[in-house]
C-alpha cells in the first residue's frame, strides 16, 4: 500500500465509519520520502515557491509547505514579491526559476493580487516542473495519459482510497463539483486505467443531487457550499470525502455535514485534517517525482 511503512492503524467515529486521517498519512507519505531520499545519498531536490503580497492564509499555507519540504528531505526556495508587484516582475521572477537548473518543482500561491493574470504566471511554468498541476499543459497530459504532474489535492484523495482499502475497480464514484483544481481531475483520476471506477460528475445545478449521490459507493465531495452532503445523500457503508473549505461563523466546515453523515458512511475524511494534509504530502511527492523527469 502506497506510504504505508508502519503498521496500520485504523481509527473509527463515533458514528462507526472508518475516520480516514489525512494528517496521519502525510506524515506516513513524508517519512517515506525522506527515508527515499537519504537512501539516494540526499540530493538536492528544490521545491521553489513564489508568493506575492502579504495575504495572511497564503503566508501560513506556504510556511507550512516549506516546513514539510524539508522534513521530507527537500530544499526549500522561498521567493517574496510585495503587494505592488507588477505583472513583468512576477513573471520575471517566475522565469528564472524556470531557466534554474537546480530548482525541480515551481509552486506559485494562488490567488494572486487583484490586477495580476495567473494564467499569464501559470503558463511560464513547463509541465516537469509543474508540481501543483495547475497548467493547461499538465492537464492536456492527465487528460491524454503521459507523464507529468497531477494536481495534488485529487491525488492526496487517490491516496486516501489506496491507504484505508477503499476499492475502486468497477465502484461507483460521484464528484460533486466541477473546478479545473479539483472536480474534473478528480474525475480523470478515478476513472483511468488503474483506479477503474463508473464515475458521474455532479455539481450544485444537478437535478435531485441527493439521488444521484445515493448510488455511488465513493462521494468526492467538492462543490464549496457549507454541508451540502447530507445522510440523505449516502448510501449505507459509502465512502465520503470531503474537499470543500467554507468559513462560516462557527468557523471552518466543509462540503459534508460530518456528524450525521458518518452515521451513515462507510468511511469518512473529517474536515479540517482529511484532504487539506494530504495536497501538501502530494506537493512533495510530486517535486520527487519532478526530479526524475
Amino acid at each position: 500500500m502506497t506510504g504505508n511503512t508502519s503498521e496500520k492503524v485504523v481509527e473509527y467515529t463515533t458514528g462507526g465509519a472508518i475516520l480516514m486521517d489525512g494528517v496521519r498519512l502525510r506524515d506516513e507519505l513524508i517519512a517515506n520520502l525522506a527515508q527515499k531520499i537519504a537512501a539516494e545519498g540526499d540530493p538536492e531536490i528544490t521545491l521553489a515557491t513564489v508568493l506575492v503580497g502579504d495575504d495572511k492564509p497564503s503566508q501560513v499555507y506556504i510556511k507550512s509547505k516549506q516546513k514539510k519540504a524539508l522534513e521530507a528531505g527537500l530544499k526549500s526556495r522561498h521567493n517574496q514579491l510585495g503587494a505592488d508587484a507588477t505583472q513583468a516582475e512576477v513573471e520575471g521572477v517566475v522565469a528564472e526559476l524556470v531557466q534554474d537548473p537546480s530548482v525541480h518543482g515551481i509552486l506559485v500561491q494562488l490567488p494572486l493580487p487583484d490586477g495580476l493574470d495567473a494564467e499569464r504566471v501559470l503558463d511560464l511554468i513547463p509541465p516537469e516542473k509543474d508540481v501543483d498541476g495547475l497548467t493547461e499543459r499538465s492537464m492536456g497530459r492527465l487528460v491524454r495519459g503521459k507523464p507529468g504532474h497531477a494536481p495534488c489535492t485529487p491525488l492526496g484523495v487517490m491516496r486516501l482510497l489506496e491507504r484505508y482499502d477503499i476499492p475502486t475497480s468497477g465502484k461507483n464514484a460521484v464528484v460533486v463539483g466541477r473546478s479545473t483544481l479539483v472536480g474534473l481531475p478528480q474525475v480523470l483520476l478515478l476513472g483511468r486505467k488503474g483506479a477503474d471506477a463508473t464515475v458521474t460528475l455532479a455539481h450544485s445545478r444537478t437535478s435531485d443531487l441527493a439521488k444521484t449521490c445515493r448510488n455511488a459507493d465513493i462521494i468526492v465531495a467538492a462543490a464549496g457550499i457549507a454541508r451540502l452532503i447530507t445522510p440523505d445523500h449516502v448510501k449505507p457503508g459509502a465512502a465520503v470525502i470531503d474537499v470543500g473549505i467554507s468559513r462560516t461563523e462557527s468557523g471552518i466546515v466543509g462540503d459534508v455535514d460530518f456528524g450525521p453523515v458518518s452515521e451513515v458512511a462507510g468511511a469518512i475524511t473529517p474536515m479540517p485534517g482529511g484532504t487539506g494534509p494530504m495536497t501538501i504530502a502530494c506537493l512533495m511527492e510530486n517535486t520527487y517525482a519532478a526530479s526524475k523527469m
